[in-house]
């Protein structure tokens, strides 16, 4: 077996310590780290956990003064399981590659950390670990001078839409007014009012009831062009900074959150109150409903009958 391909099967601190650019830099590592974690493209791995390992090395700057046996001077092991904690909480993901690219750069805002090494392998998916390994240094980060964990997210305002204001006369005004809002806006519905296909099992059914709700959402798409279905987060943070109405479709982000919805879409106006407190929105504004419980966010009330916002 050749150097080469020893060393891509070697722990990450020995591929750092054969890769330095300038000569040895003090390392870090945490070793066989492993999580119990829900992630996977497959449906398989969906509603299910399994044992995921990482391996991680950093490294960092030698601090100019001793640091005189205090934690608080240095990058500590803490930090990098911090940054696997923190990024598993985030969302509900589907590959490895993009776990370790955000815990890489996550990792890397760090002050001393100079370069990263991060080996994620799941456990249970085959005879043997299956898994990726980046390489990740802070020149990768130059292109993003803010830390992305900065609190730069926009503040939506949310509209929840009752079947009859879906189909009034005053929607198209009430778009108007809208979309001169400085917020950017995101719409949620609840299902057409038709029966929905019975499967006679819960997480099924769970399923059938988010995709009635997003036929409703296409319904409104038809009434209005100004009204842009989304399903993914991508999609909405690029319509909140881009100007653009959007119909929130509720599978994806219900299905992939960490900490999910108490609710069920059999109840659309308590889910769209979640999914205002998931998406730290300035309010939510009901028209032709009512909510029942508590909300995270402020929450006005509009009749239906009523042609201003």
């Amino acid at each position: 077996m050749s150097n080469e391909v020893r060393l891509a099967f070697e722990h990450p601190k020995s591929r750092a310590k054969a890769t330095s650019p300038d000569g040895p830099l003090d390392r870090i590592s945490v070793r066989d780290h492993v999580v119990e974690v829900e992630i996977g493209a497959f449906q398989a791995e969906r509603g299910t956990t399994q044992r995921v390992s990482f391996n991680v090395v950093v490294e960092v700057r030698p601090l100019a003064d001793d640091v005189e046996d205090d934690v608080d001077r240095i990058l500590s092991y803490d930090r990098v399981t911090e940054a696997i904690a923190a990024e598993l909480a985030e969302e509900r993901l589907n590959l490895l590659e993009t776990l370790a690219e955000r815990i890489a750069e996550r990792i890397l805002w760090e002050p001393q950390a100079v370069r990263t090494f991060v080996r994620i392998e799941k456990l249970d998916r085959g005879p043997g670990a299956l898994g990726v390994e980046i390489v990740r240094s802070v020149d990768d980060l130059k292109t993003k001078p803010v830390s992305p964990h900065a609190d730069t997210a926009p503040h939506p305002h949310v509209v929840f839409l009752s079947n009859e204001a879906i189909t009034s006369p005053n929607l198209a005004r009430w778009l108007d007014q809208l979309e001169a809002r400085a917020e950017p806006v995101i719409l949620c519905v609840g299902r057409a009012e038709v029966p929905a296909p019975q499967t006679g099992h819960r997480m099924t059914q769970r399923r059938v009831d988010l995709l009635a709700i997003e036929q409703n959402a296409w319904v409104l798409g038809g009434r209005d062009d100004r009204c842009v279905v989304v399903a993914t987060r991508t999609e909405l943070d690029w319509a909140m900074k881009n100007g653009q109405i959007s119909v929130w479709a509720p599978s994806k982000i219900v299905l992939d959150a960490v900490d999910g919805p108490t609710v069920g879409p059999d109840d659309p106006v308590a889910l769209a109150a979640w999914f205002a407190g998931h998406m730290e929105a300035s309010d939510l504004l009901l028209i032709g409903a009512s909510l029942s419980g508590d909300a995270e966010v402020p929450v006005q009330v509009q009749d239906i009958a009523q042609s201003g916002l």
